[in-house]
């Protein structure tokens, strides 16, 4: 962070993700809404030129989603492994692993030790199939559009 000109931070809310995985159009989902995202870092940091880890399996669609949702002119060079091939990519996917542990943390010290948070660990599974057996439903800063919730909520109806 000291050695970077500037950093620039975007949060996506897990009701955001929501909405949009569900609810948009094929090829409008998850990675268009990154490209939102990715396209208001670069306004607010109005670069002549950036280069992005394409989120998309096709690096010039991505391209083309960050560029329709920019205002200012700046050139796009989206490529799969960016993180490995330029250091400010790099940094930039550090910070952003380092965002999200802090997030994680904060809600560990309210709900406890969930795991690492993805519906893949299987300390996360179990703490939030406890949650829901319970009789709560899924708390807000959790992903409900994640298959592994959907089928976690519907293993633990008809259990």
């Amino acid at each position: 962070m000291n050695l970077c000109d500037a950093v620039e931070v975007a949060h996506i809310s897990p009701r955001e993700i929501d909405r949009v995985v569900r609810a948009a159009v094929r090829y409008k989902r998850l990675n268009y809404l990154e490209a939102r995202y990715f396209a208001q870092v670069i306004d607010r940091m109005s670069p002549s030129a950036a280069v992005v880890d394409a989120a998309d399996v096709i690096p010039s669609r991505f391209k083309a989603q960050i560029q329709e949702q920019m205002s200012c002119s700046c050139q796009i060079d989206a490529r799969h492994f960016a993180d490995r091939d330029f250091a400010v990519v790099s940094a930039a996917s550090i910070i952003a692993k380092v965002e999200r542990d802090e997030a994680v943390a904060a809600l560990r010290e309210v709900h406890g030790d969930f795991g690492s948070g993805y519906p893949s660990d299987h300390q996360t599974r179990e703490f939030f199939l406890a949650w829901v057996g319970g009789g709560r439903p899924l708390p807000e800063f959790v992903r409900k559009s994640w298959r592994t919730w959907e089928n976690l909520e519907q293993t633990t109806l008809s259990g």
